[in-house]
């Protein structure tokens, strides 16, 4: 790394640099320093490279890491008596290091996905007594495609146990969306009973770490784009590689509870079965049937998504109401069974 780091180095304060000294500090609980002394026009000036541990704090993915960093460099010189940051460096693939600091906006640049939102078949339900091949052979696309990623298992305690914190108390997850609700939709009141009853599911959900699997981590219609009858495109995998399977089964399958009461203002016809055909596959070719067991609190993160007026101001209160019974029913529930679908929303 001190090559590399040299010609960081020269490219950043010029040719005429070299390093004098680099070795470790020591290390911490939560990362290392090194001394890094430069020769310089000036004379040696020494700096401290620091880095942090690769698991735990919500440090676990390199993403996590830039996201501590690149909040040092912007804030460490605006308080008083702060020492200042100098830049936030990466260690590319092939061991370059690159500045990444001084950006005012990031923005991600990806390839355009071709294909059909999934979103259209879920409109299309509507006044549909039951599905259609066509629909048939998609739930079984989509429930082949989360069989085959949950089968890659990871163990570490560390990923499984921050999955179900994310899912409660992360901005983007159910927290988060409840502090983006308009005043009125929800008393604070009623969605703090929706938290803490969330955070009892943490205590149990902590023994089955072993259910650390690959998951996508945003599954949902909009992120599922059809090529063909069966052939789809993926967007935005979101919040880490790892987590609980029941992440991914929920996003989807809210859907078919949540288009369901919008449209008829409960869970029947084509939404219905779609939602029992695709548990069934889904359990059929994982063998999870404890996934009924453990997707409470992902089913609460999910229907707080989409009774928010942010997102769908078309529903009126009492479907809004229908699926916040859903939450609180789930969340009172050992066991999910989506047959009776229907008796949690009443």
């Amino acid at each position: 790394m001190r090559e590399q780091l040299e010609a960081y180095l020269k490219g950043r304060f010029g040719e005429s640099v070299q390093i004098h000294d680099f070795r470790r500090l020591g290390a911490g609980v939560h990362g290392t320093g090194f001394l890094l002394e430069v020769k310089t026009e000036r004379g040696i000036v020494s700096y401290v490279l620091k880095d942090l541990a690769p698991e735990g704090l919500g440090h676990d993915y390199p993403s996590d890491r830039a996201a501590v960093f690149l909040l040092a460099y912007d804030e460490y010189g605006k308080l008083p008596s702060h020492i200042r940051a100098i830049d936030v460096i990466a260690k590319k693939e092939d061991g370059t290091i690159k500045s990444v600091s001084g950006g005012t906006e990031y923005f991600l640049l990806m390839e355009k996905a071709e294909g059909i939102s999934y979103f259209n078949d879920l409109e299309r339900f509507a006044g549909m007594t039951s599905l259609q091949e066509i629909d048939r052979m998609r739930i079984d696309a989509l429930s082949n495609y989360l069989a085959k990623i949950h089968s890659v298992k990871k163990e570490s305690r560390t990923l499984y146990w921050r999955k179900i914190r994310d899912t409660i108390g992360h901005g983007e997850c159910l927290m988060g969306v409840f502090d983006s609700y308009p005043d009125g939709t929800l008393s604070f009141e009623e969605m703090a009973k929706i938290e803490k009853k969330s955070v009892d599911w943490r205590a149990r959900l902590k023994l089955k770490e072993y259910r650390l699997s690959q998951i996508h981590g945003d599954f949902h219609p909009g992120n599922i784009w059809f090529k063909n009858e069966s052939e789809f495109t993926l967007l935005d995998r979101s919040r880490g590689p790892w987590g609980e399977p029941a992440d991914d089964v929920t996003a989807l399958t809210i859907n078919y509870i949540f288009f369901s009461i919008k449209h008829y203002g409960t869970v029947k016809d084509a939404y219905l079965e779609a939602l029992n055909l695709f548990f069934e596959r889904y359990v059929a070719k994982t063998g999870d049937s404890e996934i009924y067991r453990v997707l409470q609190p992902f089913y609460a993160f999910r229907g707080a998504v989409v009774a928010n007026p942010v997102f769908y101001p078309e529903l009126n209160r009492e479907q809004r109401e229908r699926i916040f019974r859903f939450i609180l029913n789930i969340l009172d529930s050992e066991v999910f069974d989506p047959s009776k679908v229907n008796d949690y929303i009443t």
